[in-house]
């Protein structure tokens, strides 16, 4: 005697469970940990799945037939995140294929990209060339590097400060705490150590003594700044 297999029947389509496919732009996002967490948030709806793409800033959505998608905008809100549904392209106009028509967010993350290697070049060299250590460098060094831990890295602090909130650490928060002590590290040993006195040098392998200037490790970190916000701007909108 023998027996035939189960039948499993095939799986059910969205029009068949009654489930619709809603697409929202998502912004706000600085990594793959904030992509991640949004797609957390939305898949405790019920009957709710959702895919959120940090590279396309898209999220997919499968939810039940009859939700709003506001309520699908409004929890991605919650979340720190804004949200919208996609523009509806108007009847006859030309599609928006211009790679050079950035967004604002983009041209802005740009803008600090550009400063801070400006900034951080001449950091960098100071640090590591003793030959351009001239009298009170260290000082100048400082000058240049604080607007970078402070201007060019300020969509990471913010991103940190919204992560908190909510309890969650990301590659901003890394980014925000060691740029921040850094800096506050090199303000203290300038301003009550002995590496804001005329005439201090070191070379690269010198930096660790307690009787140079500190300004270096603002100036290691910059980079990290740099690198985090190519990441940003290497993203397509």
């Amino acid at each position: 005697m023998t027996t035939s297999a189960p039948i499993h029947p095939p799986a059910a389509t969205a029009e068949q469970t009654g489930a619709v496919d809603i697409e929202l732009a998502v912004s706000g996002m600085t990594c793959a940990s904030c992509a991640a967490r949004i797609e957390r948030t939305l898949n405790k709806l019920d009957g709710v799945s959702a895919s959120v793409n940090y590279a396309t800033e898209k999220a997919h959505v499968s939810a039940p037939a009859g939700v709003d998608p506001h309520l699908l905008i409004e929890t991605i809100e919650q979340a720190g995140y804004h949200a919208a549904l996609p523009a509806t392209p108007t009847k006859g106009a030309a599609p928006d294929d211009d790679p050079s028509d950035d967004d604002g967010e983009l041209v802005a993350l740009r803008h600090r990209l550009i400063g801070a290697v400006v900034l951080s070049v001449p950091v960098i060299a100071l640090a590591m060339v003793p030959a351009l250590q001239f009298t009170y460098w260290q000082w100048a060094s400082l000058t240049l590097a604080a607007p970078v831990i402070v201007w060019a890295a300020w969509p990471f602090h913010g991103a940190a400060l919204l992560n908190l909130r909510h309890g969650a650490a990301t590659m901003d928060t890394l980014i925000s705490v060691g740029t921040t002590a850094a800096l506050l590290w090199s303000l203290y040993a300038l301003f009550f150590g002995t590496a804001g006195q005329p005439g201090t040098t070191h070379g690269m392998l010198t930096g660790l003594s307690s009787d140079t200037p500190r300004t270096i490790e603002a100036g290691a970190v910059s980079v990290v700044i740099v690198e985090g916000t190519v990441e940003g701007s290497v993203r397509e909108p």
